[in-house]
């Protein structure tokens, strides 16, 4: 878990207490310029620290967002990954809680920003999206296209294919991430993504059964 963000102001020096603020600075950074626009001298500005400083924790940019999503991201799926394993119910209700879980962490938890940051940096930038499939979505979609293996071996579900009803899940969560770190500021009526996806999952699982 990354040290949440604080309210000083910008660039004023403080204690630190080690290179988690160092990565809470960063993603304050990378959220509000994007990765190719952001410095390193930004995220020492904005971590109150020298560029130097700096350098004693993150060789590069490019370290620092590796860093960002072992530590922020990475221990989200691994908890994920826990509770399918140890559920015990049926799979349907597995896929709706998962689901919710997925939509806090995704769409408004600490690390929502991150959907947005590989999309547009991903052609730029393929290293990072590589990992950020390896260790996340791959990962995702396998959790995913297991319930719907565990529904379908259990009856509850009809026969279909896991790998594809899996994307089917995630598309309306990516599409709520997006929504809210891109466009949400500009709507008439504040944006709140949890009907949107209660009814997705309503119908998804209605149409797997």
């Amino acid at each position: 878990m990354i040290a949440k963000a604080t309210s000083r102001p910008r660039g004023r020096p403080r204690k630190l207490a080690g290179p988690e603020d160092l990565l809470a600075a960063a993603l304050r950074v990378f959220s509000e310029r994007g990765f190719a626009a952001s410095r390193l001298d930004d995220v020492a500005r904005e971590a109150g620290v020298s560029k130097a400083a700096l350098y004693l924790y993150f060789e590069s940019k490019q370290a620092i967002f590796e860093a960002l999503v072992r530590s922020a991201v990475v221990p989200n799926v691994e908890r994920l990954e826990a509770m399918v394993a140890g559920w015990r119910g049926s799979a349907a209700d597995l896929l709706r809680t998962l689901v919710q879980a997925i939509a806090r962490i995704v769409v408004d938890g600490e690390v929502a920003a991150f959907p947005k940051l590989i999309i547009a940096e991903a052609s730029n930038f393929p290293d990072l999206a590589k990992l950020y499939r390896t260790a996340v979505i791959e990962r995702t979609l396998g959790l995913l296209a297991s319930i719907v293996r565990r529904g379908v071996a259990a009856g509850e579900f009809r026969p279909t294919d896991p790998e594809l009803a899996a994307r089917l899940v995630i598309a309306p969560i990516l599409f709520a991430s997006l929504w809210k770190t891109c466009f949400a500021r500009h709507d008439k009526v504040p944006f709140d993504p949890a009907p949107l996806l209660e009814l997705h999952v309503d119908t998804l699982v209605k149409g797997l059964a």
